[in-house]
């Protein structure tokens, strides 16, 4: 006798995001391993991989590529059948790469653990016809799935860089429009957005901030940090002040609900990431009210190499309760309202640094000094905080950055 077994997702894999079905790497009938990568599904934020809960063979796919998924969905069933009998069948219907996969002892395991494939030797069947069709090596792709898989989005996305170069040698020759479709991430970065600015009206105050302290403070200590795996980069400092000016204003780091301010205990900072023209992402720094310079500056360096590598996970992306936007890093003196990142009720940017001539006292004299200096923004939820809570948290994030020591 068999059993169906329903393959669903986990509550903490949707939290927050809409998913669609992207494709299915297996077809009705196909023979399935535990834990192989059976369905790929695409969110405002990241790819994700659904894998087999158990082995046995594909019986039925109940929702289709394109279709919304959430935890309350059954994506599919597998027939739960003998392992050994699964491993015959894989042996049947396998291309060479991974029958001598599954003969190399070397990585062969009992039947009560399993089976499973390594990143190097398994290609989906999706990402096979691909690379058929539009004749590509698979080992030019950089895979972005779970363990470094090449997954279909790495086959269209390396299509669409060719096309681009391609685009833009034919610029010269001719000109004209072009119709790009969006992404499911640029329909949902739209969706996102619009909500937001319906939803929360938006207020902005700006500050001026001088950086000479963190300046002096990370030539002396930047070198010190790279010893113990971390980039000391000046978002480390934003985030740690961020952190600190929220002690004094704790309603910066709410959500407004219709019948009351939900103030946290905690700061999951949101870093905004920009992914080219792939769109943005935010990236979350759980519990940052907890750490250290050392280990906010470690975890900001592995969440941005994998936002920038497309390998961050639902996870990595859920939870935020405030946001920085260090719009500064592509140019931007000011950007003016930053759009609040919903449900939250305040989002900081940081411009570039420039030096500028500015006016201080010096021995009780005005003095025009040459300063670095970047402009500061808060954009609030006016539904959750008024000027008063806008500029005193402003107020203590640039004391705690002049003063830095």
């Amino acid at each position: 006798m068999s059993e169906l077994i329903e393959i669903r997702l986990t509550a903490d894999q949707t939290e927050g995001t809409k998913a669609t079905v992207a494709q299915w790497l297996k077809n009705v009938g196909d023979s399935v391993v535990q834990d192989e990568p059976i369905v790929e599904l695409e969110t405002d934020k990241v790819m994700m991989e659904v894998i087999a809960p158990v082995t046995g063979v594909l019986h039925e796919v109940m929702l289709q590529s394109g279709e919304s998924v959430t935890e309350k969905n059954i994506l599919g069933t597998i027939s739960q059948h003998s392992v050994s009998k699964v491993v015959s069948e894989l042996k049947k219907d396998t291309t060479p790469i991974e029958e001598s996969f599954l003969q190399n002892d070397s990585t062969s395991v009992s039947p009560a653990a399993g089976l499973s494939y390594p990143p190097s030797t398994f290609i989906s069947p999706a990402v096979r016809r691909l690379s058929k069709q539009y004749q590509l090596d698979t080992n030019q792709i950089i895979g972005t799935g779970k363990n470094g898989r090449v997954t279909s989005r790495d086959v269209r996305m390396f299509l669409d860089a060719q096309k681009s170069h391609s685009v833009l040698q034919q610029q010269e020759i001719t000109t004209g429009s072009e119709m790009i479709p969006h992404t499911i991430m640029r329909k949902r970065i739209a969706e996102h957005m619009q909500h937001s600015i319906q939803t929360a009206p938006h207020v902005t105050s700006v500050f001026d901030l001088d950086m000479s302290a963190i300046i002096k403070h990370r030539n002396a200590n930047k070198a010190v940090f790279e010893r113990q795996g971390a980039k000391l980069t000046f978002t480390a400092y934003f985030v740690a002040a961020a952190v600190k000016a929220i002690r004094y204003q704790p309603k910066v780091n709410s959500q407004f609900h219709e019948q009351a301010l939900e103030v946290f205990g905690h700061v999951n900072m949101g870093i905004g990431t920009a992914l080219g023209d792939g769109g943005l992402i935010v990236p979350v720094i759980h519990q940052c009210q907890n750490m250290t310079l050392l280990e906010i500056a470690k975890s900001l360096t592995t969440v941005t190499e994998k936002a920038r590598n497309n390998q961050l996970s639902q996870k990595d992306v859920q939870g935020g309760t405030f946001t920085i936007s260090n719009h500064g890093v592509s140019g931007s003196l000011v950007a003016t309202p930053i759009i609040i990142n919903q449900p939250q009720s305040a989002i900081l940017g940081v411009g570039k640094m420039e030096k500028r001539v500015v006016v201080e006292q010096i021995n009780g004299q005005d003095a025009i000094v040459i300063k670095p200096m970047c402009y500061i923004s808060l954009t609030i939820d006016h539904r959750s905080l008024d000027a008063h809570q806008t500029n005193d948290f402003l107020t203590h994030f640039k004391s705690l950055l002049e003063c830095w020591c």
